[in-house]
């Protein structure tokens, strides 16, 4: 899995999401060193949804040897930003499980609400997990 950060493996992703870029479905936005130009971390918004919803969910990872240093605080501000002013979203959702303090903490941070708890919501590595539910309001809208 040490090739999903290089530059190289990143930027095949970036080209392969460019037609859900466009068909405003997915927004895949990653985090590059400056000096190493290799990626640290990918935010993504999946899921868009268009009509009275104006929501979509977002993902992210980053890479295992940058964890716990806060960067993810700094990273998802402007991705968040972006989607808010750009896209018109009016709902980011998020989930993680329960036991994913680090996630609870960060969204928390980022002005997420906790808004529910699904059971067996997702299948991780052939476990049906449950997740806490969350999101963000647009301020401007």
């Amino acid at each position: 899995m040490a090739h999903f950060y290089e530059q190289e493996s990143a930027f095949n992703r970036i080209l392969a999401a460019e037609g859900d870029f466009y068909a405003d479905k997915h927004v895949r936005l990653g985090a590059f060193c400056s000096s190493s130009q290799m990626m640290l971390a990918s935010i993504d918004f999946s899921d868009i949804v268009r009509g009275p919803l104006q929501a979509c969910f977002v993902g992210y990872s980053i890479d295992a040897k940058h964890q716990g240093q806060g960067l993810m605080q700094e990273f998802m501000p402007p991705c968040i930003d972006y989607m808010f002013s750009q896209f018109n979203i009016h709902r980011i959702m998020a989930t993680h499980t329960n036991q994913n303090l680090r996630s609870a903490t960060l969204l928390k941070r980022l002005g997420f609400e906790t808004e529910g708890y699904a059971k067996s919501y997702l299948n991780i590595a052939g476990t049906w997990e449950d997740h806490v539910l969350s999101a963000l309001i647009n301020p401007h809208h």
